[in-house]
């Protein structure tokens, strides 16, 4: 759980540029069962098949350890509780090397094999930002080592970058409002409610927040903005004088203060000792509701539908996305 301690208020032009990959933060439904990584830590139940989780700096990774490694037939050597961590020394700890054949191709979103390229770690390398939210990571053999410890699996499997590969995740927010414009509250809590903007996925069928990678050399702001674009409202497809509007509405909403829910490192399926997903998810609240709140929501990307959903802690939603929501209805002072 996060609490509303963690969350800090934004300053409207951010520092730094963060880093790439193509693709949104998650998987497709059922890339590992639920048997697998209860196997793993009898704590955790059916976490392989949530996709993605998001992390306190204490937290042991558990979907990067799922013994098959999603979009292959390839198993990880079997990785315990006692030895994730890279301070437990572990002779026979022997993982799997392996790098997917589309990232060998060398799309323009991933980084050569090590050898033939010698990428600066913990460091901003040309237009890539190699640095993690983590803090300093260990580069062992030229190698980056995955600041949450052992996962099974050598190379960067599905990921383009070695180290960090930096996500950003959008969630925008308005009052629930009654046909006179007041505010809707719960009828239990007694509190106001939040809506979200939630896209639901083409590939899992599931809600969720709008979010993907940062491109090289781009801002975590403009990449928060642009992802909200693409996915929620589709301005990719919208005409000439629908994109301007589109285009001022976002624009104003995303340059007022912004308030960061989350930033670190993300559990994910697709992580490997060498590779590893991170994001920054920041809240966008639609105060007046006269901002996106007025404008026509059409899906893009790998949306399949998307609507303003109530915030409830009774919704069922991707991954953890349900910690970042009750986050900001903390914050807020609003219904959870």
């Amino acid at each position: 759980m996060f609490k509303a301690s963690v969350m800090k208020r934004l300053v409207q032009n951010w520092a730094g540029s963060v880093h790439i990959a193509l693709t949104i933060v998650g998987l497709p439904y059922g890339v590992c069962t639920g048997g697998y990584c209860k196997a793993i830590n009898n704590r955790v139940q059916s976490t392989c098949n949530l996709s993605s989780a998001f992390m306190p700096s204490s937290a042991m990774h558990i979907k990067a350890r799922c013994p098959e490694y999603p979009g292959s037939n390839i198993n990880r050597f079997p990785v315990p509780d006692d030895k994730v961590s890279w301070a437990t020394e572990w002779p026979e700890y022997s993982p799997v090397n392996y790098t997917a054949p589309s990232v060998l191709k060398k799309p323009v979103w991933a980084d050569p094999e090590i050898g033939s390229f010698s990428p600066q770690f913990n460091s901003l390398d040309g237009s890539v930002d190699r640095r993690s939210h983590e803090g300093e990571y260990t580069v062992h053999a030229d190698r980056p080592l995955n600041p949450r410890g052992r996962t099974g699996l050598n190379g960067r499997g599905l990921l383009g970058r070695w180290g960090p590969n930096h996500a950003a995740d959008p969630i925008v927010t308005r009052w629930k409002r009654d046909s006179a414009g007041g505010h809707v509250s719960h009828s239990i809590s007694k509190l106001p409610v939040l809506q979200f903007v939630s896209i639901k996925r083409k590939d899992c069928g599931e809600w969720a927040i709008p979010g993907g990678m940062v491109d090289p050399g781009e801002l975590v702001s403009l990449t928060l903005q642009r992802e909200f674009s693409e996915e929620a409202l589709n301005s990719l497809q919208a005409s000439p004088q629908e994109r301007e509007k589109i285009h001022e509405r976002i624009t104003r909403l995303f340059n007022s203060p912004g308030f960061q829910v989350y930033k670190g490192y993300v559990d994910d399926p697709r992580n490997t000792d060498n590779a590893w997903m991170e994001t920054v998810a920041v809240n966008f609240h639609d105060e007046s509701g006269d901002s996106v709140s007025e404008l026509p929501l059409e899906a893009g990307d790998d949306a399949g539908q998307v609507s303003w959903i109530d915030v409830d802690s009774s919704q069922p939603l991707y991954a953890s996305h349900s910690h970042f929501l009750q986050t900001v209805a903390k914050e807020r002072n609003a219904h959870w």
